[in-house]
């Protein structure tokens, strides 16, 4: 089989396209790339749903810590200290310990049949929790920033009479993303890397549907050498930071266009015809 039929094979295996059994013997590196990358999009599943729905989790958190009202307060502040004072090893299992005991033929709510077994799945448990965890830090990011707002800005816009909704929507949080984008993107970093954990976690694999770490922990299993496969899975998680780093790198420049800093000047040629 050529590298090419290999591609075609088992490029989307992971999503249960393609060829349905693994390689038994005789492992080439195509098929070590190609597998590993296949289940690759699995990361990005969890990396790219969990920062998308944490980021707005994470927002209103940061305003209910910052309230004054103890009813929003207090429980945000309590599921950020859970949630950031506990290891997302141990959220995993704990996640998958509660979600295996509810009925595997669903519950009754009000009338309503709600299923359950599909929670225990990794596409659904394990996003869940590293949905949690992602807002949690977040959320703490975007506190900080909100914090840190400069007093300046906010007197100014009570000098020009805005107030309420529009003084939060047209300058305390655009401010607060421009303070906080650096270190949410660090945070962006280690959620996609922390996508490798599922392996690890009680959450199943569907019909050998995993992610980058199962495929590569095969290779290492059946050759006895992980100098191969695991070098393979860092080589593509380089190049996803590189991704994260220039996409978040582009939304910070468009928060800070306004900025003199980033503001570039027009070279202007102006001869000096008379002394």
């Amino acid at each position: 089989m050529s590298c090419w039929d290999t591609v075609q094979a088992y490029a989307f295996r992971s999503l249960g396209f393609g060829e349905k059994l693994l390689p038994k013997s005789d492992f080439t590196l195509c098929e070590h790339f190609t597998l590993i990358g296949s289940g690759l999009i699995w990361n990005i599943y969890f990396g790219a749903l969990a920062l998308f729905f944490g980021f707005f989790f994470a927002n209103a958190l940061a305003l209910a810590k910052a309230s004054k009202n103890s009813w929003l307060k207090k429980p945000a502040d309590w599921f950020i200290f859970v949630f950031r004072g506990s290891p997302l090893f141990i959220q995993f299992f704990l996640a998958y310990s509660a979600l295996v005991m509810l009925p595997r033929g669903g519950i009754d709510i009000l009338g309503l049949h709600i299923p359950t077994s599909w929670m225990t799945s990794a596409w659904a448990g394990a996003l869940f929790v590293l949905f949690l965890n992602t807002s949690a830090y977040a959320a703490e990011i975007f506190y900080g920033a909100l914090q840190s707002i400069p007093k300046g800005d906010l007197e100014a816009a009570d000098a020009y009479g805005i107030s309420g909704w529009s003084r939060f929507r047209r300058i305390q949080w655009p401010t607060m993303l421009r303070l906080a984008w650096p270190a949410y993107t660090n945070e962006a970093i280690f959620l996609f890397h922390a996508t490798t954990l599922v392996f690890f976690s009680g959450f199943p694999a569907f019909q050998q549907r995993g992610d980058a770490l199962y495929y590569a922990n095969f290779f290492a299993d059946k050759t006895f050498n992980p100098f191969v496969a695991y070098p393979i899975v860092a080589f593509y998680f380089i190049l996803l930071t590189f991704a994260l780093i220039y996409g978040f790198g582009l939304v910070n420049r468009m928060l800070n266009r306004h900025l003199p800093s980033n503001i570039r000047s027009r070279i202007r040629l102006r001869p000096q015809l008379v002394r």
